[in-house]
Formats: structure tokens, C-alpha cells, sequence
């Protein structure tokens, strides 16, 4: 991924605008502190007849976008979405000019990737259990009574930044705040049920329209 460089699909006002609507992939490059628009392609995937048309085009979008793996767009769902997803591509999902949110989305993304290195995942640390096709769960509780030194982030960050589940149960004796962030920015939605005095069940459940594995 190259941190310095956003892709946005941008309508002809320079907002921006649904990844399904005919537009602007813009993408652009960060020198010494200052955003300047390195390169774009028309993009119109609403003109796609099939589904093979659609990757196609997907196709040429990747190819475009080189090694740019951060894409904003005021909204994006379903097969587009999808096609991101495979792609390893964070998409961020924000109405506006690329001057009002360009700095806002490369910090974030710095700060994630600062997290990341300062929470390495020890060997033999426990990993969600698939109880059927796409369905996963965990006890961060359990763990951390046999292991008190493993963070839940050690345990659960990188497996939820991949995406790769419908839904993932999570016990727990508190819902950690950084899991509520990463739901909100990642389209879960988040649920929670008290089952005791210090036990919640938390269950991240991924949005259908993204599709799942």
C-alpha cells in the first residue's frame, strides 16, 4: 500500500459521490504535506450490462489505481464494494471535497498502521472459532484470565481489519472501546447483550451488501 496516495471518486462538482454512479476516480498524491492530483480515470460502472462487464471494469480500475490501496466515496456497497474488499483496499465512505478530508482519512490511516506495529501478535495467542460457514466466536474473557498479558486488540485487531466473516460473537467482561471504533468505520453493526454483572456478549455482524470470505 502506498500511505501517500487516496483514490476518490469524485462527481463533476469535485464531490464526491456513490461508487456505482458515473464519475471521477482521482487519485491523489501527498508531497512535502500538500495533496496534489496525481491521475484520474472516468468511471461509469452504472453503463455495465453484466456482471462480467462490471469486473472488467473493475479490472481496469485496479490496474489504475497501481498500488493505491485507499479509496473514498460518499457511499459503496454490494459487488463494487466486494471487488474493493478482494483488492485489499480500505474504503472510507465521506461526503465532501477531497480538501476537507484528504489530511482527516491519511492521519487515521498512519494511526492504524502506528497501532498495528505497537500491538504484535504473540505467538499462540487464541483465534475466533468458526462454529459454522462464516460465523465465528471467542472468549477475550477466558483468555485473559489464563493470559492477563494478551490485549484483546493482540487477539481480535487483525482479524477484524480483514473482514473475513459474516458474524464474529465476542465475550467479554466490557465491550473495549476500540472495537466500537473499528465497527462504526468498518460497516458492522455492532450489537450487545448483558449476560451478567461483568459478562457481555458483543457480536459484530457484517452488512449482507459487502458479501462475506
Amino acid at each position: 500500500m502506498i500511505a501517500h496516495e487516496i483514490a476518490t471518486m469524485l462527481g463533476t462538482d469535485d464531490l464526491t459521490t456513490s461508487l456505482g454512479e458515473p464519475g471521477r476516480v482521482v487519485i491523489f498524491r501527498r508531497r512535502l504535506g500538500i495533496w496534489e492530483r496525481d491521475r484520474e480515470m472516468e468511471f461509469a460502472p452504472d453503463q455495465c450490462k453484466s456482471l462480467r462487464e462490471m469486473r472488467e471494469k473493475m479490472a481496469d480500475l485496479l490496474t489504475f489505481l497501481q498500488e493505491c490501496r485507499i479509496f473514498v466515496a460518499q457511499s459503496a456497497s454490494g459487488a463494487l464494494f466486494f471487488e474493493l474488499e478482494k483488492a485489499r483496499c480500505q474504503v472510507w465512505e465521506i461526503a465532501g471535497t477531497p480538501d476537507e478530508y484528504l489530511n482527516y482519512v491519511w492521519e487515521q490511516e498512519e494511526e492504524e498502521r502506528a497501532e498495528a506495529a505497537a500491538e504484535p501478535v504473540p505467538a499462540g495467542v487464541p483465534t475466533p472459532v468458526e462454529l459454522i460457514p462464516g460465523h465465528f466466536s471467542i472468549s477475550i474473557k477466558d483468555i485473559q484470565v489464563k493470559t492477563p498479558e494478551i490485549t484483546s486488540k493482540q487477539v481480535l485487531q487483525q482479524f477484524i481489519r480483514q473482514k473475513e466473516f459474516a458474524s464474529l460473537e465476542i465475550i467479554c467482561d466490557h465491550v473495549p472501546p476500540w472495537i466500537e471504533i473499528e465497527a462504526d468505520r468498518r460497516g458492522f453493526t455492532l450489537e450487545r447483550e448483558q449476560l451478567g454483572k461483568n459478562e457481555v456478549r458483543a457480536r459484530l455482524i457484517r452488512d449482507q451488501a459487502g458479501g462475506c470470505c
